[in-house]
């Protein structure tokens, strides 16, 4: 997925919130008043269809940005941390707050807050969080005066980056290759944002099928954004695929 990387301010503190998968919901606050765990997790909550917010990701799936003014040399520092859980996802957070090739560092670590034990045991219940959507969202308030009156619904708008599509088939068959050629033509004709398509074979991959409720190829399925459709069977009718895409 091609990531536009947004405007940003001179000083703001960021925070980024991932899941086991790498999926990333992240939000910017120029005015520097508030960190929005809740908001993202109640976001993720509504985007992956959860039960509940998974307040257990914080703060082991977390990493935080400060950008400051040194009062004594009025010049702009910077300070980032991510806990060990995220560290390997450094390029992707530099992408999202645009600083390059900076180092982070590594939150202190606390027995007991990040136990790896205990963190699995949310898997049965929250299993999309260990799915990997290619989700990366920002998160922005609409209004930044009442943000902290106002409801989830009234505070926050979603900035996505493009479409996540995913095209199921069954092993190489004849026209596979055809139907994504002339599909990838299509999305490069006809989306003005970026797109991720993956390809997935169900019989090399028969568990995603089913994750995904694919009972018949070739299926392509518009995961993000929500609401999630699909097309089944016949890939060749441009308006439908279109419709789908753009509803």
């Amino acid at each position: 997925m091609t990531l536009n990387k947004p405007s940003l301010p001179q000083i703001f503190k960021g925070i980024a919130l991932f899941t086991p998968a790498g999926d990333l919901i992240y939000c910017i606050d120029p005015s520097k008043q508030g960190r929005w765990h809740l908001h993202l997790c109640l976001t993720l909550q509504e985007i992956l269809d959860l039960p509940e917010p998974p307040h257990f990701l914080v703060p082991c799936y977390t990493a935080t940005i400060d950008y400051w003014l040194d009062p004594r040399t009025q010049q702009i520092k910077t300070f980032a941390e991510a806990y060990p859980a995220v560290m390997r996802h450094q390029t992707v957070l530099n992408t999202i707050f645009d600083t390059d090739d900076l180092v982070w560092e590594q939150s202190p670590w606390q027995d007991g807050l990040c136990d790896y034990m205990v963190l699995t045991t949310y898997r049965s219940s929250f299993p999309q969080l260990w799915q990997d959507h290619d989700l990366i969202v920002r998160l922005e308030p609409s209004e930044p005066a009442p943000l902290y009156q106002q409801t989830v619904a009234q505070e926050v708008q979603l900035k996505t980056q493009g479409y996540i599509l995913r095209l199921f088939v069954a092993g190489q068959i004849p026209g596979s290759e055809r139907i994504l050629k002339n599909l990838h033509q299509l999305l490069e004709q006809h989306l003005s944002q970026p797109y991720t398509l993956k390809v997935i074979d169900v019989v090399t991959h028969p568990e995603l099928a089913e994750i995904n409720q694919v009972s018949a190829t070739p299926t392509l399925m518009r995961v993000w954004p929500h609401p999630i459709r699909r097309i089944v069977g016949d890939l060749e009718n441009v308006e439908k695929i279109l419709q789908m895409l753009i509803a």
